[in-house]
């Protein structure tokens, strides 16, 4: 399911942005992935705020959020968000097409974060992969899968 919701945050970027991002339906099956996340920029300071603020009546509220510092020029520690903060902490580890989200009530959600540049017929296209439910297609995977598959698309 990709969702769209208005930005209610004012920041560097226009605040009627929608925040764009897919989740997996409620389900049984468990995959690598619980959707994605198509940011305009990547200024985390700016974007997560928007993301949090969608996410925290589906998810309950987000506390922390993991991303890989080679996707993202400034970590920040904490960003402030809708009546609480969240921290935010990196790991090289992680795969820097991915981030990691915990919630106090609902848990851990990973995310594919899609290149904020990408084509928004390839943004839909991995918007829609990474929430189908069951998936073992991991983020790395879906993104190489769709630079291969894409780039054909476009020659055709």
């Amino acid at each position: 399911m990709t969702t769209t919701v208005e930005r209610g945050v004012a920041g560097a970027l226009d605040s009627a942005l929608p925040t764009r991002f897919s989740l997996t339906p409620k389900t049984t099956l468990t995959g690598q992935l619980d959707g994605a996340w198509w940011p305009y920029s990547r200024d985390l300071t700016t974007e997560l705020p928007p993301l949090v603020e969608a996410l925290d009546g589906r998810l309950g509220r987000i506390t922390r959020v993991m991303v890989n510092p080679t996707r993202w020029p400034v970590v920040p520690h904490k960003v402030p968000a809708t009546g609480h903060t969240v921290h935010v902490g990196w790991f090289t580890e992680l795969d820097p097409e991915k981030m990691i989200l915990l919630s106090y009530t609902v848990g851990r959600f990973d995310l594919l974060v899609i290149p904020p540049g990408t084509e928004p017929t390839a943004a839909a296209r991995l918007l829609t992969a990474a929430a189908i439910p069951g998936s073992v297609l991991t983020a790395g995977v879906l993104m190489s899968d769709e630079a291969a598959t894409g780039g054909r698309m476009r020659d055709t």
